[in-house]
């Protein structure tokens, strides 16, 4: 469990987040949301270039077995942020870090196997896995800040 001074400090950061997360398009009249300013687009995007870094050095009959499937999902996680920042109201934002949420836990089991067939070492998988698991909960903390 969270320490309450630790609580405090991630709902601060995250109504600062969503406070700051619109910038006005003096052309368009509109809102714009920045995903490249969005900590947890950053974080997201850290992890699948780590993932592909380690995902080199898997076999070659991996190329469009695991290895495919890891970096298809973990590249959709920022993918959907983004996708998300580019839609029309909370809502829609909402929809789409849900959707980012599914291919992170998706991307977890994906490591979890990886370290299992011996692909990525236990040292590179707690670390990707400890990435993972801070994305997640950053999306599900803007989810319900948005809902």
């Amino acid at each position: 469990m969270l320490g309450f001074s630790h609580q405090q400090h991630i709902r601060s950061h995250t109504a600062t987040f969503l406070r700051s997360r619109y910038q006005t398009n003096p052309k368009a009249g509109t809102s714009v949301k920045d995903f490249k300013g969005l900590k947890v687009w950053q974080k997201a995007h850290q992890l699948v270039l780590d993932v592909y870094r380690h995902s080199q050095a898997f076999p070659a009959e991996e190329r469009f077995g695991l290895k495919a499937h890891l970096l298809k999902s973990v590249t959709s996680v920022p993918s959907n942020i983004a996708e998300g920042c580019g839609r029309r109201g909370d809502s829609e934002l909402a929809r789409f870090l849900s959707i980012a949420a599914g291919s992170a836990a998706e991307t977890e089991y994906q490591l979890i196997l990886a370290r299992d067939l011996g692909y990525i070492s236990e040292a590179h998988h707690r670390d990707l896995d400890a990435q993972v698991n801070e994305i997640k909960r950053m999306l599900n903390t803007f989810i319900q800040r948005l809902g």
